[in-house]
This record gives structure tokens, sequence and C-alpha cells, in this order.
């Protein structure tokens, strides 16, 4: 594949974007109002779609995802045993060029019989495949995940808002990295306390992490190719295809977690100046979205 542009380049694009969409959208003279979509209604989940390992799409098993007190949790107090039911939760709509902010906090318990390495883990899948075309037993969307962590009593350091990779492969640092998880440079968290994450992605050109409003990691060019991802419908994996576009999902993967604030702001829409539907935060052109 021949690029177009360099990694640093893009790199030099989206420190510009990023100023803008974390600092001008709030300071801007003409206090242009951004057009946020609450992702989550506080009141139900009927806008998602739940996919669980060893069961069929829509089928939410023992209730993994639910919602009190305007969150959405993750619970397992309905099951007997894990069974590897790893779960992801998608909203139904796909997007390309975005900003997605959300919280989520973990609480203490973690189901012993899951894998350690679930242990005060979770995520946000994106840039994912539909839920609709994942076979029953396929265990793990091919996606891309900023990964959520917290600090185990051991005291090491465990950093947030990693990259993990399920089927797919990015850029990292001008050449694809073959590690499944990249760590980003965020402090260590504790459970129980409520961390705010934040992602912007710009298609399939660069992607950069958030933690409390301070960026932690940044990558390109995500696309389909690794491993991890298992029992995927094989016409699917096409290794090296970007991925310029995807589902966004809540993860379930043995440890509980809840989720809150969960907003999304489209950065792709109409970039002409004369029409009533422009906004200057936008950085991929829609012309349909124009009038």
């Amino acid at each position: 594949m021949k690029p177009t542009i360099s990694v640093r380049s893009i790199s030099c694009l989206l420190v510009a974007i990023v100023v803008l969409a974390n600092f001008s959208f709030v300071s801007s003279p003409q206090k242009e109002k951004e057009d946020w979509i609450s992702l989550f209604n506080g009141k139900d989940i009927k806008n998602w779609t739940v996919k669980i390992h060893h069961h069929e799409v829509g089928d939410n098993f023992g209730n993994t995802f639910r919602v009190e007190n305007k969150m959405i949790k993750v619970r397992y107090d309905q099951y007997d045993k894990f069974n590897e039911r790893y779960g992801h939760l998608y909203f139904n709509t796909p997007y390309s060029y975005y900003h997605l902010s959300l919280e989520y906090r973990f609480t203490g318990v973690w189901r012993k019989d899951a894998p350690d390495y679930t242990n005060l883990n979770s995520g946000v899948m994106f840039h994912s495949q539909d839920p609709h075309t994942m076979p029953k037993e396929q265990d793990w969307p091919i996606s891309v995940e900023m990964q959520f962590l917290a600090g185990l009593s051991d005291g090491k350091q465990r950093p947030t808002g990693n990259m993990c990779s399920p089927g797919t492969d990015v850029i990292f640092e001008g050449k694809k990295d073959p590690r499944h998880c990249i760590n980003s440079t965020s402090k260590t968290y504790p459970k129980e306390e409520w961390v705010k994450a934040d992602l912007i992605v710009l298609g399939d050109s660069l992607i950069t992490h958030f933690i409390n409003d301070e960026p932690v990691l940044q990558y390109a060019k995500p696309q389909i190719g690794g491993g991890v991802a298992n029992r995927y419908n094989p016409a699917l994996k096409i290794d090296g295809k970007l991925l310029k576009e995807g589902f966004i999902a809540l993860q379930s993967e043995g440890q509980e977690i809840d989720f809150r604030n969960i907003k999304l702001l489209n950065l792709e829409g109409c970039m002409d100046p004369k029409s009533k539907s422009y906004k200057s935060y936008y950085v991929k052109p829609n012309p349909s979205k124009c009038r």
C-alpha cells in the first residue's frame, strides 16, 4: 500500500483538530452550538443491541446489560457460571468521524471463574462489525478497543485508555504494531472512581484517546488483521482492509462496571459555510447534510 500522507503529517493535522474539538467549541466568539447526540437516554437500551458469546444476537443473557439510576450496568448476579460469555452492547448506528465521550466506574465485583486478565478490565469497542454479522460462537467482534483498567491490589502501575485490537491492526509510531494491546500514558485509577474517557476517531486515518481530558494515546490507520477474535465469518476478515466506520459497543467480560453520560459529537457534516447546516468543527464533508 502506497501511503499518500505520512503518519507524522496526520498527527500534526489532528493536533489542530483536537484543539478545535476540545477548546474552540466552548471559547468561540460565535458560541456555536455543539450538536452532541446522547447515545444513552438514561432510561433503557432500546437503541442498543446485545451480542454475548454462546448466544444469538439480541439475547441479553442473565440481564447482563441493565439500566439503573441513569446508568448502564454490567452485572452477573443471574449467572451460574461465566463460561466465557464475553458480551458487547452495540449502539445501533455506525459512525465514522466523531468525538465519543463517556464516564465509567468499576465496582469491586469480578467473577473469579472469568480469566485473570479480566479483573478490573473492560472497554468500549469502535469501528466494530455489525453484531448481526457475528455467528453465535464468535467471541470478540472484529473491532478496535479503547481498553479500561483499574489498579489491582499489587500496587503496580496499570494505565487505562489503552488500545486493544481483536481482529485488527493499527499503525503506532510509524509502523504496524504486532502487539494486541498498546498501553497509554495515563495514570492508574482505583476501582469505584468515576473516570472520563474520550475518543476522537477520524475515519481510517487517526485516532486519539483521552482520559480525564488529557491525551494519552494516538495511532493511525485501523485495519482488519491480527488475531484474538475467533470463529468469525471468514468472508468478513479481509486483512489489510482499512476500517473507515463501524459500530460502538460497551464491553462485558467478567468484571462489573457502570457507564453513564454516553454522548457523541459527529464530526462529519455540511462544510459549506453558506448552508444553515454548516458547523465549523466538521472535519469530514458530507454534502447530503447541507440545506
